[in-house]
């Protein structure tokens, strides 16, 4: 005898004898997530509009908001829906596509702090050499 069910999703883990507390954690996250989208936001527009932030490190400044703006987006309206909703479930496509968006996007905020950090070391231990390694 051979199994034939197949499962339509993942089933995740809720606060589901306590609704009140989900309602509560929806307000926290959603609040933090609207902050981070501002202040982000705010980050690359002031990076953007003002020239005399137009230095490598500010540049990679607005790339890393622009990261975690992408970063926290491929999660936060996912855990929202989950904490807001009746239905505490996820495909395992969506949850599959989630996993490698989300671990793409951290791997490359990683590569971005560790050439951040190479251009603090430049700055800092070779400022004389700065111009013609770290050049545009």
């Amino acid at each position: 005898m051979v199994n034939q069910s197949f499962p339509l999703g993942f089933l995740l883990l809720s606060f589901s004898e306590y609704p009140g507390l989900e309602r509560i954690l929806f307000v926290v996250v959603l609040t933090s997530y609207l902050l981070t989208l501002v202040g982000n936001t705010l980050i690359i527009l002031l990076l953007v509009l003002d020239p005399r932030l137009h230095s490598s490190m500010y540049f990679f400044l607005s790339n890393l908001s622009f990261l975690d703006l992408c970063f926290t987006t491929s999660f936060v309206p996912q855990m929202l829906v989950n904490l807001w909703g009746p239905k505490k479930t996820i495909s395992f496509l969506g949850c599959f596509i989630q996993l490698f968006i989300f671990l793409s996007l951290g791997t490359t905020e990683c590569i971005l702090l560790t050439v951040i950090a190479f251009d603090c070391y430049v700055a800092v231990c070779q400022p004389l050499h700065y111009a013609t390694i770290i050049h545009p």
